[in-house]
């Protein structure tokens, strides 16, 4: 099997302005996503900015840059831009690797990549996770899943989902069931056959009230295969508590 990770690396933050430059332990944020994607089994780790100061840094590093627009109104969108200008066949797998994810385990890029090859049918695989408890069911920046007997995503949803009708008119306190409740995790591959008719599609509906990229593909009958992840996926980096705390874990 052999795969493509894209890793996009934007400058704009509304919290963390040019957080993929930010120094953990000595080398900007991407540097620590890019490192850790060249140890997965991918054949070739790209990045793709839009912020020329992003692309100096890292070409010092050696890694190979694409620069892409600042227009994209999406992750996807940005994708399909470097499988487009890469000249990628319709059967090449991506795997999307965010920036801001400097402590992402080579084994769960290899993971995603190798259900979707196993998965024909699917034009996207991702991960999830067990919810730990109820509190992450009923926040609503925590996306959960439901899946089909074949580990395919039948809805992502920011509500609580499934909604356990008679359990929770009397307590919402505990998870009912055992592994049901899944949290959605932000990595995918893709093929970039999918990608190329992604961009083609308007926003669904769905997609829009739920604030889910993922959710126009559902809305265009593409299967998603989604697996509990090999390994626990640590947090990224969303909050200045989020850098610090990834820095104190690194400084070592």
């Amino acid at each position: 099997m052999s795969f493509k990770v894209v890793i996009p690396a934007r400058y704009g933050s509304s919290r963390l302005p040019g957080k993929p430059l930010l120094d953990i332990a000595g080398k900007p944020m991407f540097a620590h996503v890019y490192a850790r994607a060249c140890q997965s089994g991918a054949e070739e780790v790209l990045i793709a900015t839009d912020d020329a100061r992003i692309e100096a840094a890292a070409r010092a590093i050696g890694a190979t840059v694409v620069m892409t627009s600042p227009d994209h109104p999406s992750g996807t969108d940005r994708l399909q831009e470097v499988a487009r200008r890469q000249g990628w066949a319709d059967d090449v797998i991506v795997v999307n690797v965010q920036g801001d994810e400097p402590l992402i385990p080579p084994a769960v890029i290899d993971q995603v990549a190798a259900n979707l090859a196993a998965a024909p049918e699917a034009g996207i695989a991702t991960l999830a996770e067990p919810l730990a408890d109820a509190t992450q069911l009923f926040n609503p920046n925590i996306v959960k899943l439901v899946r089909d007997v074949r580990g395919y995503a039948m809805y992502f949803s920011r509500a609580p989902l499934p909604w356990a009708r008679d359990i929770f008119a009397a307590s919402r306190e505990s998870l009912p069931g055992s592994g049901l409740y899944l949290r959605h995790l932000g990595i995918y591959a893709y093929r970039a056959g999918f990608l190329n008719d992604y961009v083609k599609w308007p926003p669904a509906e769905i997609e829009q009230l739920e604030a889910l990229e993922q959710l126009r593909a559902l809305y265009h009958g593409v299967k998603i295969h989604v697996d509990v992840a090999a390994v626990e996926l640590p947090p990224g980096v969303d909050t200045a508590e989020d850098l610090e705390r990834v820095r104190a874990l690194l400084a070592g």
